[in-house]
């Protein structure tokens, strides 16, 4: 399932296409703090932005230019302004497409398959494929939140990955409680000891689910580490 991020501050048109879009299956999440919109893209990871230009403090434009400096996930632009020059703006400000309103919800389906399809499926361009990590053969995708192993793939959770993030900067070494927790902590969701091990016990599962077992070692009393002896189904 994909995760979309919509960033219209119109609740009627947000409303309408949240919930078409969650027929088709999408996961959509919608901006509440148009002031954040920055922090809460790196907080939600999603796999693309539907975003609009006339936006409350800064307009579409400047927040796309702050999510191509951290992220290559697909951005499509949604704006009533029809003229030939925001749309020139919205690619060179580095957006992926252009739809402009009022629009035919099938035609923003249609757009989100195929932007979605060049990024991420098989047509995607080599360097959406490029994995953050190479641990003995485990592969970390930060862009997807995934984790590959020989021909078996997962997706994380946001704090699943950062967790596997963390241990995977210092493999071999001990990760401190402290250092975990910081890697998890947002500003939304509390996060304490039992968060820190509910996740750890987690993402062994999910290593498990692609054949990698006794990976993250438990150092009483000080942390965790990330072995690369780990045992594996093959």
């Amino acid at each position: 399932m994909y995760r979309i991020l919509m960033i219209e501050d119109d609740p009627k048109i947000s409303s309408i296409l949240s919930e078409y879009l969650t027929r088709y299956e999408y996961q959509v999440e919608l901006i509440k703090q148009f002031d954040q919109i920055k922090d809460e893209f790196i907080r939600l990871s999603p796999d693309l932005v539907l975003l609009d230009i006339n936006l409350p403090y800064y307009d579409g434009f400047y927040w796309c230019r702050q999510i191509r400096s951290i992220s290559n996930v697909p951005v499509i632009f949604i704006s009533a302004r029809t003229d030939e020059m925001n749309q020139v703006m919205a690619v060179e400000n580095g957006g992926d497409d252009y739809i402009t309103k009022p629009f035919h919800l099938d035609v923003v389906i249609a757009k989100m398959k195929s932007v979605l399809r060049r990024t991420y499926g098989e047509y995607a361009l080599n360097s959406f494929q490029q994995p953050t990590f190479d641990i003995s053969g485990l592969f970390l995708y930060q862009e997807k939140h995934e984790m590959a192993w020989k021909d078996q793939k997962v997706s994380l959770t946001n704090k699943e990955y950062r967790l596997i993030h963390k241990l995977a900067e210092k493999v071999e070494r001990i990760v401190t409680r402290d250092d975990l927790l910081e890697a998890l902590w947002d500003d939304l969701d509390f996060v304490d000891d039992n968060t820190l091990t509910v996740n750890v016990t987690r993402l062994r599962k999910r290593l498990a689910d692609i054949g990698i077992y006794d990976a993250i070692q438990t150092v009483r009393g000080q942390g965790y580490r990330l072995l690369v002896n780990w045992k594996s189904s093959s």
